[in-house]
């Protein structure tokens, strides 16, 4: 995903003032100039970012099936479709509500590289100085394009995943307490 960043910085640029020429250039030109780690910068906040939206994503669709439907783990009741789609969309907002800190942090300590003019030092250093100079909004930054994307994923994905899971319960779950 650095390589992602650092060639989307370029967007714009003349191919002359490009530094990098395509993805395979870039990541050997980090690779020479940063190190091997420099492939991995941002590594701790994407972590903290991808666990905690799995967390609060399950947490939140798990409660929301129960407030909304009264549907618990395995009741043997499925869920219509839509009310799925319900539940994954209002979850997949969870998500990102949760982890925008965490995704500002890896997205800038994957554009600032790791030699030269070095702004944040690690996670926390990044967060507190974002903090610091940009205001506590600033940290989620860029939550409104994620809301647009991510929740409608979740919605068809819930969808999906309640239907096999009903079908699942149905046929194995149904002939075994028989």
């Amino acid at each position: 995903q650095v390589v992602k960043i650092r060639l989307q910085q370029q967007k714009g640029l003349s191919t002359d003032l490009l530094k990098y020429k395509g993805p395979i250039h870039c990541a050997k030109t980090i690779v020479r100039e940063e190190g091997i780690f420099g492939l991995w910068s941002g590594a701790s906040p994407t972590v903290m970012r991808n666990g905690t939206n799995q967390a609060a994503m399950f947490t939140a669709k798990n409660t929301i099936d129960i407030l909304l439907w009264k549907k618990h783990e395995g009741d043997g009741k499925v869920l219509q479709p839509w009310q799925s789609m319900v539940s994954g969309f209002l979850a997949g907002t969870a998500g990102p509500i949760c982890t925008g800190p965490f995704d500002v942090v890896k997205t800038r300590l994957m554009a600032q590289g790791r030699t030269g003019d070095i702004k944040y030092k690690g996670m926390f250093h990044a967060i507190r100085t974002i903090h610091a100079e940009e205001g506590l909004r600033a940290l989620w930054k860029g939550l409104l394009p994620r809301l647009m994307r991510i929740p409608p994923g979740q919605a068809i994905m819930w969808t999906v995943a309640d239907q096999v899971m009903g079908l699942y319960e149905r046929t194995y779950l149904q002939s075994a307490n028989v």
